[in-house]
């Protein structure tokens, strides 16, 4: 198993056992385990990541494809763009999510809330700057 796939099953484990709650790089932060489909395999895969919490609707988190600034979107990106959809446990609780991806300054806004209260995200961005924009998806109870 590669070290990244052993990282992500030890944040899930400690998810889970804990209520969502996590700690490591994570502890701390609002964090979400997001489900989604392979593409062309259809196999399910399950992949931990901060989110930022809508401030006024609770259905509502943001997850942000940085894949910690690498110059490519991760595939569970990819993977929940072309499904439009996805299964999030959030805490204790598993739902099913509608998949939108924000645009324009409407994602800047977003992004630029997620980097003021973590500032790995502005590091994540300039990493990846003149390469590619960071996707942002809107991920909403459905």
């Amino acid at each position: 198993m590669s070290e990244a796939l052993d990282f992500n099953a030890r944040t899930i484990a400690e998810f889970r056992a804990n209520g969502g709650k996590v700690g490591g790089p994570f502890e701390g932060a609002p964090l979400v385990l997001v489900h989604h489909r392979g593409r062309t395999s259809g196999k399910e895969y399950v992949a931990p990541m901060m989110c930022l919490p809508h401030d006024d609707d609770p259905d509502v988190v943001y997850v942000f494809a940085s894949k910690g600034g690498a110059p490519t979107d991760p595939d569970w990106y990819r993977n929940l763009t072309a499904a439009g959809e996805g299964t999030v446990e959030r805490g204790t609780e598993t739902y099913r999510v509608s998949v939108r991806e924000l645009t324009g300054d409407e994602r800047d806004r977003v992004y630029a809330e997620q980097a003021q209260r973590y500032p790995g995200f502005a590091e994540y961005a300039r990493q990846t700057a003149g390469i590619r924009v960071i996707p942002v998806l809107e991920l909403t109870r459905a």
